[in-house]
């Protein structure tokens, strides 16, 4: 580009040399996720992997799956922290491949702001990185994209997309799940990256500020509010290899709460009450309810609640998969079983995001 024309695209908005800045800042935390299956290293048009590891598989089935952040962003932006949200993205995206068995391969992503400020850009990017290391992802490709009088100066969306694969006879799923299986519950960290639209409502109606210090909850609103997304694929993984077998479906709590998200791997016919009273919906989601005056039931479609993974598993095989996802840092607990005893659905979640599944209710009061 000529220096007229780059002052010309600088008075408009873009600033080109802010972006190369930025991606300078950011290529070491990305080549530290490329394996030797990583060719081209960063900057090239496209990402290139070498798929050649594929031709061990019997049939090889390919798992996509994209997706964002959500408003979460915008309390990020408020407060001018900017490395958790990384991880919130690869949660978002990676968790929900390896929710058929799938292990991940590679992802890319893409982030549009209003304007490029470099340190904020590699900072998102090095979380983005760290947790695509953590789950055993390259980060191959990328784009930021700047959109003045689109988006504010401070503003930003983060999006991202990955690719892992799965042996055809392994896939996880309905198919898999029998009359007598258990539920298993897996702790989340909070949060995680959906409902923040109610959550920015609720504190908005009260007056309480992301700045501001608030004891029952125990630090920092915004700095409590920004806890990153649990990361559940190295462990389930491993969990997978170590107990051949033993899962048959997996669920990612995200939007729409526990109870959906659990129909859409179950069976048609088949349903489950889940007992609150196993578990203690954590203080960020009781806070929140008490400041909007609702009981924590109410938001069962919106919130996690204290539960980010559910696992459907062989009854007999329970106990062990619990073991061994709390020797590898992941608190879960038995939460229901399985039946496909014909009765009354009234009042159960049947199916969820055109998927025609099971039936889940959630039952009982939660624990103190």
């Amino acid at each position: 580009m000529t220096s007229s024309a780059s002052r010309s695209y600088a008075e408009a908005g873009v600033d080109t040399a802010a972006g190369d800045l930025a991606v300078e800042l950011m290529k070491s935390a990305v080549g530290a996720t490329h394996g030797p299956q990583v060719l081209g290293g960063v900057g090239g048009f496209a990402g290139l992997f070498d798929a050649s590891a594929l031709l061990g598989y019997r049939r090889p089935l390919l798992a996509t799956s994209t997706d964002g952040v959500g408003t979460k962003v915008a309390i990020a932006q408020a407060l001018d922290i900017h490395h958790t949200i990384g991880q919130d993205l690869v949660a978002m995206v990676v968790d929900d491949i390896v929710v058929v068995g799938a292990t991940p391969l590679f992802m890319t992503d893409y982030i549009a702001c209003g304007t490029v400020h470099p340190e904020r850009i590699a900072a998102i990017v090095r979380g983005i990185a760290e947790a695509c290391s953590a789950t055993g992802t390259a980060l191959v490709g990328g784009e930021t994209a700047e959109h003045p009088g689109l988006l504010g100066a401070d503003d930003y969306d983060v999006a991202g997309a990955a690719v892992g694969v799965v042996e055809a006879d392994a896939v996880l799923g309905p198919e898999r799940v029998t009359d007598g299986d258990v539920v298993i519950a897996m702790a989340s960290s909070g949060l995680h990256s959906n409902g923040f639209s109610l959550v920015r409502h609720i504190l908005a109606r009260n007056g309480v500020g992301y700045h501001d210090t608030s004891d029952a909850l125990g630090g920092v609103v915004g700095e409590v509010l920004l806890e990153p997304t649990a990361l559940y694929t190295a462990p389930l993984l491993e969990l997978l290899a170590a107990h051949p077998g033993a899962v048959h479906a997996l669920s990612h709590v995200t939007g729409g709460g526990i109870a959906a998200n659990l129909a859409r791997v179950l069976p048609v016919g088949s349903w489950v009450e889940l007992d609150r009273g196993t578990w203690s919906p954590p203080a960020v989601f009781r806070v929140l309810s008490d400041m909007a005056g609702d009981p924590l039931e109410s938001a069962e479609g919106t919130w996690n609640l204290g539960i980010g993974m559910l696992a459907v598993v062989d009854a007999a095989q329970a106990s062990a998969v619990i073991a061994a996802l709390d020797a590898r840092g992941v608190r879960s607990w038995q939460a229901g079983t399985v039946s496909t005893s014909r009765r009354e659905l009234a009042g159960f979640e049947q199916g969820a995001k055109g998927v025609d599944g099971g039936a889940v209710r959630l039952v009982g009061a939660y624990a103190g």
